[in-house]
């Protein structure tokens, strides 16, 4: 039990100190080229419907597990040390404490270039970013941050503290499935559909406790806590996926605004609706976008808190 919660400390301490380091053979990369191998392999052979999405969401999550216990085992033999250390290090480069807001501070410090804020935001949504405007960028930041909250940050961490490394490792996996094969596309239809429900199924919960716990978070910051949770059951279905929309909607509450708006995607106008009640500003700042990171560090903090106290839990377990 000591040993899980000294490998959650200090995989948490090592990502808010240094970060997600970017290099060549990262983990989540690794599990990246792993999947495009997969796909080329099992489309090649005619393995391009669900039966091949199966044999392919078991390739990369069986392989990533795989890869973690064949180096542990070896590392094992020759000291304990180092299986310990082989652990933290992958549950540091799965973590994302940092990074999540990162990203928006990034966008805060760059506010008043346009122009360069506009090519970052490229990386972080799917939207044309060309038409937007300050106000605009400063909304699809918040709606970024407060989207990927649960799958960037919750998800992964509460499966850490509650399901051990090997939790981590398997939702790690099965949402970079999603992110490369989850689409409604001709290609990806029926191969994707293992990837994309299985990444549903490992953020419904955590989706539906981060409305409490957001609105714990903007009571702590004396923003909006109830507007928080009633926007959250009036709004979240305003997104197609079954889970991001509620973090978004409780984040859009809790700070009184309304997010999404107008999205363009490849020169088309394809949304017009707000997220958030009509009386709420939609017209954004930088003081709006502090009181996000604001709200989400607190709540980053206070998921780690809950971690931690359900990490007795993972006694339990066989591994």
């Amino acid at each position: 039990m000591t040993e899980h919660l000294v490998l959650i400390l200090g995989a948490c301490l090592l990502d808010i100190a240094l970060g997600d380091p970017v290099y060549r053979l990262h983990p989540i990369r690794l599990l990246g080229a792993l999947s495009l191998a997969g796909e080329r392999w099992l489309f090649a052979r005619g393995l391009d419907g669900r039966l091949g999405g199966i044999a392919h969401w078991l390739l990369v999550v069986g392989g990533g597990l795989a890869v973690w216990l064949g180096v542990r085992a070896a590392f094992e033999l020759v000291h304990p040390w180092l299986a310990f250390g082989w652990d933290l290090y992958i549950a540091y480069s799965l973590l994302c404490l940092r990074g999540l807001p990162e990203q928006g501070w990034r966008v805060l410090r760059d506010l008043e270039d346009l122009p360069a804020v506009r090519e970052h935001m490229k990386l972080l949504v799917g939207r044309d970013t060309e038409p937007l405007q300050r106000d605009g960028l400063v909304r699809a930041t918040i709606e970024s941050l407060s989207e990927n909250l649960t799958d960037a940050v919750l998800t992964p961490l509460w499966a850490l503290c509650l399901l051990g490394l090997p939790g981590l490792i398997l939702v790690k996996a099965v949402s970079t499935l999603d992110s490369m094969i989850g689409y409604k596309t001709e290609r990806y239809r029926r191969f994707g559909w293992a990837g994309a429900r299985s990444d549903d199924l490992a953020h419904w919960l955590p989706a539906r406790v981060s409305v409490p716990l957001i609105a714990l978070s903007a009571a702590l910051l004396r923003l909006h806590p109830l507007l928080a949770l009633q926007s959250a059951w009036r709004y979240h279905d305003l997104l197609p996926s079954p889970n991001s929309g509620w973090s978004e909607a409780a984040c859009a509450g809790a700070l009184r605004v309304r997010l999404i708006g107008p999205v363009w995607h490849d020169g088309r106008l394809v949304n017009e609706a707000y997220m958030g009640d009509a009386q709420w500003p939609a017209d954004l700042d930088a003081d709006d976008l502090r009181r996000a990171l604001a709200l989400i560090v607190v709540c980053s903090v206070l998921a780690l808190i809950l971690g931690l106290a359900g990490a007795p839990l993972r006694a339990v377990l066989p591994w």
